[in-house]
């Protein structure tokens, strides 16, 4: 899989997610190792969701995975506390806006 093709399955996975629940702004940089290797955030902002292919400087965290392991998040096959608990997800800021994101792909 691609780097294109995985934002797109971000895209697709957090259309029309409830962003009621973000408290404020958040904005979660992914980095993506492996096959399909790449940066990309999302952002919500005013009640608005963005995933876009760039990095972003006023992020509140980055987390950083395997391709294999995120697409697994992504279709639900991974839980997220599992996979930073086992080392498959690591994380570099707030603890607490990473978990906000993993709220909105569910």
């Amino acid at each position: 899989m691609t780097f294109e093709d995985i934002v797109a399955k971000a895209k697709e996975r957090t259309a029309g997610a409830d962003t009621s629940q973000v408290d404020g702004f958040l904005a979660i940089q992914v980095n993506i190792t492996g096959e399909g290797e790449g940066i990309f955030y999302v952002e919500v902002k005013d009640g608005k969701l963005s995933v876009e292919p760039y990095e972003y400087y006023d992020r509140q965290a980055i987390v950083t995975m395997k391709s294999k392991n995120f697409l697994a998040l992504l279709d639900g096959k991974l839980d997220p506390v599992l996979a930073f608990t086992l080392g498959k997800l690591k994380i570099d800021g707030s603890v607490e806006k990473v978990l906000e994101f993993s709220k909105l792909i569910k």
